[in-house]
């Protein structure tokens, strides 16, 4: 089903120029459910955000990649994470969210969270989107690592990732992160549309969130600090999960001479 997506889409923004442009925009086009339309809009000195989907005869792929502290790990996701979805899929990985519990040291564990609608039936699957978001996070620290010496601020780069999979008649909806994926249901007689939230956002502003945080990191009477007016992981950022962000996940690097150079720009 995917390996249609592959041979026959369309793919928007058509080319990584035009998701880096200050405000860019589609009306609406044609997917295997309908249509869709996307817009973006520039909100700091560089673009930081990027959103693509991928849409064939028989299967819609949409990501939604929220940066933060440089355009890096949403540009990465940008291109490699649909990828990584079509290889989970096509080699049929059977991935149990287990397998990510503690991969953080400070963040959150990467349990990352999918929601099936609908029946599920061959095609597409939870355990393929699971896997994808593992994969990609694997290849960015990889490349974090490659780079480090030369871009240490690299480990300071991340990236909330939301992606939307529609493979026949079901909807899966996979978040890492404080974006949040609505869905709009017309009420029967009324002409009104509602909106149905299919996303949990992983931010320290959540009272759940800051529970688990403290019980998954019972040494750590910092791992939430109340700073800037708002709850943070380690007094820094408001997200618990994400793509990216190693200076919070892997003490090797906020341990590093050569990241304290420019990680104290975060404190």
């Amino acid at each position: 089903m995917l390996r249609a997506v592959a041979r026959c889409c369309c793919h928007w923004p058509p080319g990584a120029a035009a998701a880096d442009e200050m405000l860019w925009q589609t009306e609406l086009r044609p997917h295997a459910a309908g249509e869709f339309s996307m817009a973006a809009a520039q909100a700091n000195l560089v673009m930081e955000d990027q959103a693509q989907v991928l849409a064939s005869p028989a299967d819609t792929l949409v990501g939604v990649y929220d940066g933060h502290g440089g355009p890096d790990a949403s540009r990465f996701l940008r291109s490699r994470l649909f990828p990584h979805v079509q290889r989970a899929f096509d080699c049929c990985l059977l991935v149990s969210a287990s397998s990510f519990l503690c991969l953080w040291s400070f963040l959150a564990d990467s349990e990352f969270h999918v929601a099936g609608f609908a029946r599920e039936q061959g095609g597409m699957s939870a355990e393929a989107i699971r896997s994808a978001f593992g994969a990609a996070e694997e290849e960015f620290h990889k490349q974090v690592r490659q780079e480090w010496t030369k871009r240490p601020r690299l480990a300071a780069v991340g990236s909330c990732c939301l992606l939307g999979a529609i493979s026949g008649d079901t909807l899966y909806v996979a978040n890492v992160g404080d974006s949040r994926a609505v869905l709009g249901r017309r009420v029967v007689g009324g002409g009104v549309a509602v909106a149905e939230r299919l996303s949990t956002e992983h931010n320290a502003a959540s009272e759940e969130v800051r529970r688990e945080l403290a019980a998954l990191n019972p040494d750590d009477a910092q791992i939430v600090v109340h700073a800037r007016g708002s709850w943070r992981v380690k007094g820094i950022i408001q997200v618990s999960r994400s793509i990216g962000d190693f200076y919070l996940k892997k003490p090797e690097y906020s341990l590093d001479p050569l990241f304290r150079q420019v990680g104290a720009l975060f404190h």
